[in-house]
Order: C-alpha cells, then sequence, then structure tokens
C-alpha cells in the first residue's frame, strides 16, 4: 500500500434502492480505485428494507426483544454488500465483503443503540494489501459476548466515521441523496444555501437538533479523532460540505443554519414533591434504559409541588412513558401527560458566542408568524425551541428568512 492513500465511502440507502443504483456505486468506486487510492466501501441496507423488517417484526410482536431485533435488522446490510461486491467482479475489479462482525467492529452489549468499543482493523489491512475493494455492512457489530448489535437510525454513518479513525483515511466521504448541508432543509425553504464547509461543532447541533445528513455520533466521532467527513450526492459529481475543525474554517457565518425535528414527543409529570433528589431519580431510571433526553424544563414550586416536562424521542416513548408513571406512583405525584403534536426550531451558528441578539431575533421571527414557544434550550452556538408540530414549517421559513441565510452573511472570526 505505499504511495497510495486509503479513503472511506459511505452509501446510504437510497444510493443502493435498485440494482442499477448498485451499479452506479461500484462505478464511482471504480473510479476511486483508478486514482490509485485503496477503497473501503461502508453500505447501508437497501432502500427502505430496515423499514419493511421493523414493519415485519411489529406484524409477529407488538414488542419484539431487542435482541431479536439486531438479529434481524443486521441482515439487510448483508444483503447490499455482497450485490455491490458482485457489482465490482463484474466490473473487473477485486472486491470482497463482510459484516461489522467479521472485520472487528466491537460494540458494547446495548442492543438497537450499540456503541462502537474497538475497531480491529487487521483483516481490512490484509485485503486492502492484495488489492481488493473492501465493502463492510454499516449499522452493526458484534459485543464483547459474541452478540450481533446494531447501532441506531444512521449507524452506517458511525461505522464509516469508526473506520476511517481506525485506518487513518484521508478522507471519509459521505454518500448520501442530497449534495450537501443546507442552511435548511430545501424541501421546506427553497432558497436554502449549501454550506462548503461546516465545523464539527456545528454539525454536532445540527445533527442533534433535526439535520437528518449525519449521524449524530459519526460527528462525535469525527471530532475526537479528527476526521474530516465529506458529504456528498452519490449521484451528481459535484464537490458537497466539508466537515472540518474550527481552525480549518477561517471565516464563520454568524448562523450556519436552521433546523427542525418532528420526531420528538414531550413528557410531563404533574404535581411533583418540590425536595431535593426527585429530578434525580427521574432520570437516572430513564438514563439506566438508555433513554437518552433532550430538553427538560422544571416549573416554579406551588404549594411545595412543581411540575417536570422533558422530551424525548418517540422509538424511547414508551418506555419513557412506562418509567415516568411508575415514578408518579412512587411520589404520589398529580399524574403525567403525553404530548405528540410538539416540534423543535433550532437555530445554529459558531458566530452566535460573540454576536449578541441572536436569540431575541429568532423569538421576534416566531413571535411574528404567531408561534407560541413552549420550551427553550440554548448553548453557546444553538438556540432550539418547542413549538406546535403544525408551525414547524412556517417557523423554519420565517426563522431563515429574519437571518437572512439565503444571502449568506459571514463574519471574520
Amino acid at each position: 500500500m505505499k504511495g497510495a492513500r486509503i479513503i472511506v465511502q459511505k452509501y446510504g440507502g437510497t444510493s443502493v434502492a435498485d440494482t442499477e443504483r448498485i451499479k452506479n456505486v461500484a462505478r464511482r468506486i471504480a473510479e476511486s480505485r483508478e486514482r490509485g487510492d485503496h477503497v473501503v466501501v461502508v453500505i447501508s441496507a437497501l432502500g427502505d428494507t430496515t423499514d419493511r423488517l421493523i414493519k415485519l417484526a411489529h406484524s409477529i410482536s407488538e414488542r419484539p426483544r431487542e435482541r431479536e431485533m439486531d438479529m434481524l435488522l443486521a441482515t439487510g446490510e448483508q444483503v447490499s454488500v455482497a450485490l455491490l461486491s458482485m457489482a465490482m467482479h463484474e466490473l473487473g475489479y477485486e472486491a470482497i465483503s463482510f459484516t461489522g462482525a467479521q472485520v472487528g467492529i466491537v460494540t458494547d452489549s446495548s442492543h438497537t443503540k450499540a456503541k462502537i468499543l474497538d475497531v480491529k482493523v487487521g483483516r481490512i489491512l490484509e485485503e486492502l494489501d492484495k488489492g481488493s475493494v473492501v465493502i463492510v455492512a454499516g449499522f452493526q457489530g458484534v459485543s464483547l459476548d459474541d452478540q450481533i448489535t446494531t447501532l441506531g437510525r444512521g449507524g452506517s454513518d458511525t461505522t464509516a466515521v469508526a473506520l476511517a479513525a481506525a485506518l487513518g483515511a484521508g478522507v471519509c466521504e459521505i454518500y448520501t441523496d442530497v449534495d450537501g448541508v443546507y442552511t435548511a432543509d430545501p424541501r421546506l425553504v427553497p432558497e436554502a444555501r449549501k454550506l462548503p464547509r461546516v465545523t464539527y461543532e456545528e454539525m454536532l447541533e445540527m445533527a442533534a437538533t433535526g439535520a437528518r445528513v449525519l449521524q449524530l455520533r459519526s460527528v462525535e466521532f469525527a471530532r475526537n479523532y479528527g476526521v474530516v467527513i465529506h458529504v456528498r450526492s452519490s449521484f451528481s459529481g459535484e464537490e458537497g460540505t466539508w466537515i472540518v475543525g474550527d481552525e480549518e474554517r477561517m471565516e464563520k457565518a454568524i448562523i450556519s443554519g436552521v433546523t427542525h425535528d418532528v420526531s420528538e414527543a414531550k413528557v410531563t409529570i404533574f404535581d411533583v414533591p418540590d425536595r431535593p433528589g426527585v429530578a434525580a431519580g427521574l432520570f437516572q431510571a430513564l438514563a439506566a434504559e438508555n433513554i437518552n433526553v433532550d430538553m427538560i424544563i422544571q416549573n416554579v414550586s406551588e404549594d411545595q409541588k412543581t411540575a417536570i416536562s422533558f422530551t424525548v424521542s418517540k422509538e424511547d416513548l414508551r418506555k419513557a412513558e412506562e418509567i415516568t408513571r411508575k415514578m408518579a406512583e412512587k411520589l404520589q405525584a398529580g399524574g403525567v401527560s403525553v404530548d405528540q403534536s410538539i416540534a423543535k426550531v433550532s437555530l445554529v451558528g459558531a458566530g452566535m458566542r460573540t454576536h449578541p441578539g441572536v436569540a431575541a431575533d429568532m423569538f421576534a421571527a416566531l413571535a411574528e408568524s404567531g408561534i407560541n414557544i413552549e420550551m427553550i434550550s440554548t448553548s453557546t452556538i444553538k438556540i432550539s425551541c418547542v413549538i406546535r408540530a403544525e408551525d414547524a414549517k412556517k417557523a423554519v421559513r420565517a426563522i431563515h428568512k429574519k437571518f437572512g441565510l439565503e444571502r449568506g452573511v459571514v463574519m471574520r472570526a
């Protein structure tokens, strides 16, 4: 492998939705090989295969065991890696397909949401030395006790970045059905601009607040190990968006983008005794079940009782509601309510650290559109608001217009 660089390419489900698209991916990989690069490919299941498998499981069991879900869902990528390897052979290139377990992607034992602990790249390097294209099933691994695990929605992104980090790859190319990261979802805001570069911190916030381009954990991996990510379209040769460190982006936009998320629900526990340890007990119980809590708000105490509201993914809602109701009974609280008709809109930008008035302008944009804010959360480069789900589209457009993101205002760092 002397003199040749390693690149990792990841292709999402829409990129391999049918045999013609699989052949197109094979041709793109062949172009990289012709440039002299060693190529490791991470691939998702074909099209909507994962959704169909989930639906199939729920037609058998209302609450299938998570271990068996991992056994089922991991099969989707096995189909796609084998087919892509065949397509490479037809083009005259040596290629070999592997499952996550076969290449040594070691995870913890949290079924359906496993985290990568180690990546053993010896087998991959052996095949690259032979001149083969290595094709790895994304989204999956094997636990320390030899159980098949999956990494959660978008987990193929994390597989790709983890392999790029372990292999010291020059770049991790994430091929998808969009041609980069935009200032807003272009389906909602047609005038949204493609961003040429985004920092790790900005992309972390965008991924956490609804941008579907990259899985959150993949961006964390990239930041921690300094992996440069290039998000680009699998259907064109155009340059996409580079995800880089702060030092590689000398100009910072005040605001990089507006994101929205309708995949969360709000849970509220009423008339909770206002004493130390109550909130800790609730959120420790949720954490023990591997449930990620996003936004939290606690009302001002009245008559030594309060209300606590928090948001969780709708995928975790059933478990979160059960845990909260048990806690309510234990605390003799007033009750629990669930609201699935919420949306989260967020404003993200590294420049807002030193630019006052951003929050005021965002709130003004929502007020001018007649949109009520139910919850607020902030960080140094992000402001998020929970609103009614039916107002999400209007909110994104109003905020995008308020900040003139279609014009691309830039300030010097």
